[in-house]
């Protein structure tokens, strides 16, 4: 067999999935060529990582170098793992350079920028493959199974709330996320992942947005409204308290941000109350789509627990999807004292939110039934390697159409993009008003079903 070239772009945190897998499970068939990253450390960080797996350095390149690197390691695809606002330029400057592309989520983070994509990819006519993990986790199948079957009915409404708690939801207020301009805020970056789900649970797409939220507990003026006053810049210090970040607390972190920081400037644990904080914290929607459902979201990033929470409501009855994905965080002994639900006394404050899933469904004139959940063994209830084993292998028939591609990015991103547009107008946003010629259809096609 054959080995695909690979080539990485950005090398921060979420890179090392792909490059394991590369290096690891897809070996005899995928090989990492080169790695595309400004910082010298985060990309030694990566290099390393490769050799000890045993395989070839790559090659190390500059982002201005991006497409003689694609033409000297003649690379068949290129993995974008770089900041959000960065991915259109390198999607459109890879695929014009000849190779194909497997982006995170979110897609892009404006209108303008994903229309940039539409043009590029109708111009070359390559491939760019997005990688939603949610839709591989076993509880969200098995919700868009039990739609899929109809045992609901037709879909009239859904209702869901995502919680993000004071441990993951407080670091995006820590780092480039922070600043709409480059991650276009909760919206886009974290809830595209939320908003492709409701797209493909209900195979329908959407079509106008109102939003309202705002930041009301992170920042320094809510900070100074509840009296929190003198915090230092950042987490890494000695007596860091339970909403700061101490990258010498964790090896990783302190090797890909902490010891590159001489290189770029760039801070990874800045202060979650300190001025220059353009994103929200609290967000609330209302979605009308094509079928005639309407979606009612809500996203709170300081809740003391984290998970969500998904009801939808069909013709023939109701389904009901309560994730618990942490019970609590503890104060004491700082960010890490995560709360382990079955190491707590019975009585102490997280036992009474233990971690787990449940999906009901219960039809008109009928009692509920619990559908069961079955996971696998990784990440997402195995649905990381599902996923992997779909980018590096190639998805076959998928009859929950879980594989996504650029139109998925588009539909996921289009309902932030026009959810910010909502909050600095006051006004309902139409999805067809965004520029985006294949979103002005409205029409919900399964990529891959």
């Amino acid at each position: 067999m054959s080995h695909r070239r690979y080539a990485v772009v950005g090398a921060g945190h979420r890179s090392q999935m792909y490059i394991d897998a590369i290096t690891g499970t897809y070996a005899d068939r995928a090989l990492l060529v080169a790695i595309c990253e400004p910082n010298p450390v985060r990309a030694q960080f990566y290099v390393d990582r490769v050799v000890a797996s045993g395989a070839a350095a790559p090659a190390v390149y500059g982002p201005d170098d991006l497409e003689a690197m694609i033409r000297a390691e003649r690379v068949d695809r290129v993995i974008v793992v770089a900041r959000d606002d960065l991915h259109a330029e390198l999607i459109v400057r890879s695929l014009d350079a000849g190779a194909d592309v497997v982006v995170e989520k979110p897609l892009t983070i404006d209108g303008p920028s994903a229309a940039a994509i539409e043009d590029a990819i109708e111009r070359t006519g390559r491939e760019v493959v997005i990688t939603f993990n949610y839709r591989y986790s076993p509880r969200n199948t098995a919700l868009r199974q039990l739609l899929q079957d109809g045992t609901i009915g037709e879909i009239t409404s859904i209702d869901f709330s995502w919680v993000l708690d004071t441990k993951h939801g407080a670091d995006y207020f820590r780092r480039w996320h922070r600043e709409k301009e480059h991650s276009g805020g909760l919206l886009v970056h974290k809830a595209s992942h939320h908003f492709d789900l409701v797209n493909w649970w209900i195979r329908s797409s959407p079509q106008r947005v109102f939003a309202s939220g705002g930041l009301r507990f992170y920042g320094a003026e809510n900070a100074a409204a509840r009296g929190i006053q003198g915090r230092p810049a950042r987490g890494t210090h000695d007596g860091a308290d339970a909403f700061e970040l101490d990258l010498r607390e964790d090896e990783r972190l302190a090797a890909l941000y902490l010891e590159a920081e001489r290189h770029d400037g760039y801070q990874r644990d800045r202060d979650v109350f300190s001025e220059g904080i353009t994103i929200e914290d609290n967000l609330a929607l209302i979605v009308d789509y094509a079928s005639g459902a309407t979606l009612s979201y809500s996203l709170n990033a300081h809740s003391p627990w984290e998970g969500y929470r998904v009801a939808v409501n069909g013709t023939l009855g109701r389904a009901e999807l309560e994730v618990v994905e942490r019970g609590a965080v503890l104060a004491s002994g700082g960010l890490h004292a995560v709360l382990d639900p079955s190491a707590v006394d019975a009585g102490a404050s997280g036992s009474l939110r233990p971690e787990g899933e449940r999906l009901i469904v219960q039809k008109h004139w009928e009692a509920p039934s619990e559908v069961p959940i079955v996971n696998g063994e990784g990440g997402h209830g195995g649905g990381d390697a599902l996923l992997l084993a779909d980018v590096f292998e190639g998805p076959g028939e998928d009859p929950l159409g879980r594989p996504a591609d650029w139109r998925d990015g588009v539909r996921s991103i289009a309902v932030g993009i026009a959810g910010n547009r909502s909050l600095e107008t006051g006004m309902p946003v139409r999805i067809d008003e965004l520029g985006i010629r294949f979103l002005e259809s409205g029409a919900y096609v399964a990529n891959r079903s």
